[in-house]
């Protein structure tokens, strides 16, 4: 019997040594992103269709341009532009400069390499922007003060999705009345101030409502899976900016961050305004996929 005892020892022994030999797993050396390089175009939409076409700098007025950044053993790049930072893997990235007139802006990438390992570099960026928006839509806008929006949740087709630069308000499905009511997407209010602040409240629930994946990029939580939906994402309220351009004569509304509207979708955080009146609007969006284009219709609180 102690001869059973003594063997069945040794093989535990042996066990829990082979368990912690496979558990001591290597990552590689650890190396730091090295020679950062920034490159800058000036774009802008000479062919009135909304596509950029890149110019001299600093732009012809549309404060459109586009970033690069390569450096050596890097896996990923953030982008600090005007308070924001914004995540780019692959190191290319499009931003608007709103200010008006001829403005210089400080513009800082990170580099990360492997085991979060980071280098930065800034760099003086000089944008040209002339847009200024008309009276009529900052005044639906914010009400020269502060305007609290929200889903028109009563309203057919007040969210949906159709092909990618379609014209139609949700051609391929429109949400009927109250049919989100489960997802946490009508509590939501959306407050715009004149001082270019943007606020979304996410409710009393305290969840919001996304595409599978992309929604992830908001680092809340939690959520259940809907079909491509997560419906229920527990994210805290927040504060970010907004601004207005017209690319192409579509009047657009852009929020910095993650900041978003009704569904998560990722992308360039950038709604062009389909239809508008004094109290209502309706706004699309392409998702980060660009796979289909989101729409939303929003009435005041």
């Amino acid at each position: 019997m102690k001869n059973i005892k003594y063997i069945l020892g040794i093989f535990l022994t042996l066990a829990i040594m082979n368990g912690c030999q496979e558990d001591d797993l290597t990552i590689g050396d650890l190396i730091a992103p090295s020679n950062i390089e920034i490159s800058v175009t000036y774009l802008d939409d000479t062919n009135g269709d909304g596509s950029p076409d890149e110019t001299v700098a600093p732009g012809l007025g549309s404060g459109l341009v586009k970033l690069s950044a390569t450096a050596n053993n890097a896996t990923s790049f953030h982008f600090v532009i005007q308070n924001a930072t914004k995540l780019q893997t692959n190191g290319y990235l499009e931003h608007t400069f709103t200010t008006l007139g001829n403005n210089t802006y400080a513009v800082t990438v990170i580099a990360y390499g492997t085991g979060g390992i980071s280098t930065s570099k800034t760099i003086e960026v000089e944008a040209l922007a002339l847009y200024e928006a008309p009276a009529d839509l900052k005044e639906m806008l914010h009400a020269n003060s502060s305007r609290t929006w929200k889903i028109a949740s009563d309203a057919a087709k007040h969210f949906g999705l159709g092909p990618v630069g379609g014209a139609v308000q949700a051609e391929w499905y429109g949400a009927g009345p109250g049919d989100k009511s489960h997802t946490g997407m009508y509590d939501d209010r959306y407050t715009f101030n004149v001082d270019g602040t943007f606020t979304h409240d996410v409710g009393p629930d305290g969840v919001v409502f996304g595409r599978e994946v992309l929604i992830n990029e908001l680092g809340g939580s939690g959520g259940e899976a809907e079909g491509a939906d997560v419906i229920q994402y527990l994210l805290d309220s927040y504060t970010a900016n907004w601004s207005l351009t017209a690319p192409g004569g579509a009047e657009t509304i852009n929020l910095t961050g993650t900041a978003f509207i009704g569904y998560y979708i990722g992308g360039d955080h950038k709604y062009r305004i389909h239809m508008r009146s004094a109290n209502e609007m309706v706004i699309t969006s392409t998702d980060g996929n660009g796979a289909f284009n989101w729409w939303f219709t929003l009435i005041p609180e």
